[in-house]
């Protein structure tokens, strides 16, 4: 909320205090500052001059020489502006002074331009007459001003006077960042009530009087409101005779401070009137309005309508509509229609003023994809009683400028006036809330500052419409404390039973994998959960894959982000290729990051949004690089020796014959492996890159922190090495289940260390190499005991085909 200071004086007439002073006490009440624009930012040494006499340049053909009366001195001023007159006042800057800029639209060095004494083709000139540019401003905000020339005053302006003060440019926009809970602070009105309390000056609001003539506006227009539920309160006022012309000077002079640009009288009005009460209003033309009847429904879904801005909309039934007896003239609360719109033509006036449900008009401008200034202020939710008020303020400017004739009366439709909020003041537990002790007299000196009224028969807080924030206790006693001062109140220490809290265990199992991953290189990446359905393609996905029933977003930004991802692959590999792409060598990468599988297609209830850890990594590494990582993290969370890895042609992103589901009693927990060569040419990838996909909701519940503790072995262990001959196609993983099952539990641990194929080895074969340590907790072993073991392990061997070597 822009709040030029100027206005706000206008009702806080004692506030005295600098533009910064004012930003920052703001602030602590509660209001918090954005930033402050001076609008006399860079004029120095500004005043009104008074051009005497006007004389040729002896040299020069497009300049001229002027006597110009500065009030204390007549300085000569060569100027080449075509526009000027002897007896014209205009803005001088004088010897030394300072200027915004040129006649570049404001873009202007920061400190501006200094202006100094100097020669034009040998005529001396000690100063510079002023266009609007070069003060900072433009002829948007100053539509007197000439397109190309000096501005001219033509009010009561002497020489000398403060030529920056004239201009109404002595002033300060100061810019605040207002909660939406806050609909009473987008106005200018609501804003000088949080100045008037924050300073503890006095408050006086625009004093709106009685207008109208003798006739009844009934005579003149209906109104009908259908839709009570969305349009609680619609007010309508007639005025004749409309008679267009500039808003006076001190109108537009405020709406420029705010950046908005006059244009005539009946803009004007509204304009200030929907910033002065944060009130928007719409303005028809009577005489376009067909049986003089307003009826405010729902459209019919599919309907066209034209707006002010010229576009053609598509209406659905959910968006309200403001009709006349044969067609809709306009979107409530957003914008008119062409059909209905205000023309120089104009002879009588129906002026709108009503309220309209917050959260309708929010979701309706986003579906005609049109946001307004006007919708801006009621998709907040406005403050049903403001309506009248704004009503009755508007038309009685338009009798203060002369606009028009106001008829009498009002139409007024509110079927259900806001019930007035009545809250028990608790000044103790306020107190014990906020750790002060404010007085129940200081309360009511802070209340009574902001309109807060009190029912002494009842002590109950009666709290004004336009504070809809206000509900309980806490809320009230947010308000003591703002007014208070949140740097006056004390510290002290929590209270209350000491607490020994921890991590959700999915939390930590997740820490432990994160962990376990960062220590072996990894750095953690976040990609989007929108995807393109060409993701599926690029990953070789088969037609009839179940990963293609993904969910299609309503409102997507574009196709490449108009599905939930239902793999989390694409976002690794396009992170990887990106990395390769910049040449990094050596690169490792997780993302913990939800897929999206629907229960069911089009969707009847929420889908499963599986968490999944997924690793990548490329450069110095190969599969069982990867595999140790992820057997790592099984280690950490208790699973060690439980996992199993079997081959898998599952995964058609994976390379054959290079990829394994990992298994837990027999349950998948993640897949590992070489992404294949095809994907890889897709993201446009050289070399190998490895990958492996961790399903968290299945591993979590898998997991232990328990840790037994076992000493130090007392009795000697005894180690048996088997060379074995066997089928290539014999994974190792098929002797160590072997081991583990046959070993028993004098088997402590077994270790590989020789893979040979070669000369001495028959083709299609390998030679495997283990070391076997046994130990027995309780005794020293017997070799024949061992040996009874080993026995039966290689018993089992042989049914897999595999023999001792020789």
């Amino acid at each position: 909320m822009d709040t030029p200071i100027s206005w706000i004086k206008a009702y806080v007439p004692d506030l005295d205090c600098t533009p910064q002073e004012y930003a920052d006490k703001m602030t602590l009440s509660g209001s918090n500052m954005e930033s402050v624009t001076y609008l006399d930012k860079n004029l120095e040494k500004i005043v009104v001059g008074k051009i005497e006499k006007i004389e040729k340049h002896p040299d020069a053909d497009k300049l001229i020489i002027c006597q110009v009366n500065v009030g204390d001195e007549t300085v000569q001023i060569v100027t080449g502006a075509p526009n000027v007159s002897e007896g014209d006042l205009v803005p001088v800057v004088l010897d030394g002074g300072r200027v915004a800029g040129g006649h570049d639209g404001g873009k202007n060095p920061e400190d501006g331009i200094k202006i100094k004494k100097g020669k034009l083709r040998g005529v001396e000139s000690f100063g510079m007459m002023c266009s609007i540019e070069e003060l900072g401003s433009s002829r948007d905000m100053y539509p007197e001003a000439p397109e190309y020339g000096i501005y001219i005053f033509n009010k009561d302006v002497k020489p000398g006077d403060d030529a920056v003060e004239a201009l109404g440019l002595r002033d300060a926009v100061v810019e605040f960042e207002i909660t939406s809970n806050r609909v009473d602070c987008f106005s200018m009105i609501g804003m000088a009530r949080e100045a008037a309390a924050t300073f503890k000056k006095d408050f006086f609001p625009a004093v709106v009087t009685k207008t109208g003539n003798d006739e009844d506006v009934n005579d003149y227009i209906k109104v009908r409101v259908e839709d009570e539920d969305l349009c609680p309160r619609y007010t309508a006022r007639v005025v004749k005779n409309i008679k267009l012309a500039p808003s006076p000077e001190w109108m537009q002079r405020r709406l420029a401070a705010m950046g908005i640009r006059p244009i005539n009288n009946l803009v004007d009005i509204t304009n200030y009137v929907m910033e002065e009460f944060g009130q928007p209003m719409h303005a028809y033309d009577l005489d376009t309005i067909a049986n003089k009847e307003i009826v405010v429904r729902r459209a019919k879904a599919g309907d066209k309508f034209t707006t002010l801005d010229g576009e053609e909309r598509t209406m659905d039934e959910n968006v309200l509509m403001i009709c006349d007896g044969e067609k809709e003239i306009g979107i409530a609360g957003i914008m008119g229609g062409e059909n209905s719109m205000v023309t120089d033509d104009i002879k009588t006036l129906l002026f709108e003023a009503a309220c309209f449900d917050g959260t309708n008009i929010r979701l309706s401008s986003k579906r005609i994809g049109l946001r307004t200034d006007a919708s801006g202020k009621f998709e907040k939710g406005l403050d049903p009683e403001n309506a009248m008020a704004a009503m009755d303020r508007a038309c009685q400017l338009i009798e203060e400028l002369g606009a028009g004739e106001v008829v009498g009366g009002a139409v007024d439709v509110y079927p259900n006036p806001v019930k007035q909020i009545r809250l028990p003041l608790e000044v103790d537990k306020m107190n014990a809330l906020l750790g002060t002790n404010v007085s129940k007299e200081e309360v009511l000196e802070y209340f009574g500052r902001i309109d807060l009224g009190y029912d002494e028969a009842t002590n109950e807080v009666i709290v004004p419409s336009f504070r809809q924030d206000l509900h309980r206790m806490a809320d009230l006693a947010e308000e003591v404390a703002r007014f208070y001062g949140y740097d006056n109140i004390p510290v002290t220490l929590p209270n209350g039973e000491s607490t020994a809290g921890k991590k959700p265990f999915k939390i930590r199992v997740e820490d432990v994998c994160r962990n376990v991953a960062e220590q072996n290189g990894f750095c953690g990446g976040m990609t989007y959960s929108f995807e393109s359905p060409k993701v599926f393609d690029k990953l070789l996905l088969a037609e009839d894959a179940k990963e293609r029933q993904a969910i299609e977003i309503s409102n997507p930004l574009g196709e490449d982000f108009s599905i939930m991802r239902t793999v989390s692959l694409n976002g690794m590999l396009t992170s990887l290729s990106t990395n390769l792409a910049h040449r990094n060598k050596n690169v490792r990468l997780y993302e913990f990051g939800n897929i999206y599988i629907p229960k069911s297609l089009p969707l009847t209830e929420l889908p499963d949004e599986r968490m999944q850890m997924t690793l990548g990594m490329y450069g110095e590494c190969d599969f069982f690089t990867l595999k140790g990582v992820v057997e790592d993290m099984l280690d950490s969370l208790g699973l060690g020796g439980r996992s199993e890895y079997a081959p898998t042609g599952e995964h058609p992103f994976l390379h054959p014959g290079r990829a394994a589901d990992v298994t837990i009693d027999g349950e998948k927990i993640a897949y590992i492996g070489q992404i294949h060569p095809e994907v890889m040419d897709n993201y446009n990838m050289k070399g190998e890159v490895y990958i492996a996909v961790i399903d968290m909701p299945t591993l979590v519940p898998k997991a232990t922190f328990d840790r037994k503790y076992e000493g130090v072995a007392k009795f000697p262990a005894m180690k048996r090495d088997l060379s074995m001959v066997m089928k290539k196609d014999i994974f190792v993983g098929q002797l160590e289940k072997i081991f583990k099952d046959k070993g028993g539990k004098l088997l402590e641990s077994y270790e590989l260390f020789d893979v040979y194929e070669g000369d001495q080895i028959e083709k299609g074969y390998k030679s495997v190499a283990y070391s076997l340590t046994f130990r027995a907790k309780d005794r020293t072993l017997e070799d024949a005991e061992v040996s009874k073991i080993v026995e039966k392990i290689l018993d089992e061997l042989k049914k897999l085909g595999v023999e001792l070597r020789a």
